[in-house]
């Protein structure tokens, strides 16, 4: 069995996040990094069968509506929020997500945060 690991990099959407006053009212800029794992199996890779793949549009949109209508006081609620998008499906057995708040500090890029999740054995 071979190992499918779909990469969705730097997903660019706005949202609200943050505790502060004027990030209450006005949305942000997130950048959105996810890795998913799955098994791809024979109909997959050498069958060229749809049906057997995991759909990474589905989960991008899922991803985007998540995030776009949302309203996150802390960044790690946001990133939880969203990796529980990407392991719905009971294929993947391991997700990640980085999400990136673009000049959430003065002097810095951007604050980062990552999570983790690998399906229980």
């Amino acid at each position: 069995m071979h190992t499918a690991i779909i990469n969705i990099t730097n997903l660019r959407l706005r949202t609200f996040i943050g505790f502060n006053p004027e990030e209450r009212e006005k949305k942000q800029d997130v950048v959105i990094n996810i890795e998913i794992h799955y098994p791809a199996d024979a109909e997959c890779l050498f069958h060229d069968e749809v049906g057997h793949a995991l759909n990474y549009k589905t989960i991008t949109k899922a991803v985007i509506a998540k995030v776009e209508d949302g309203h996150f006081l802390l960044l790690e609620k946001l990133v939880a929020d969203i990796l529980t998008e990407c392991h719905q499906h009971p294929d993947v057995s391991y997700a990640k997500v980085r999400v990136d708040k673009p000049h959430a500090l003065r002097f810095a890029d951007s604050v980062s945060l990552t999570l983790e999740w690998r399906k229980p054995i």
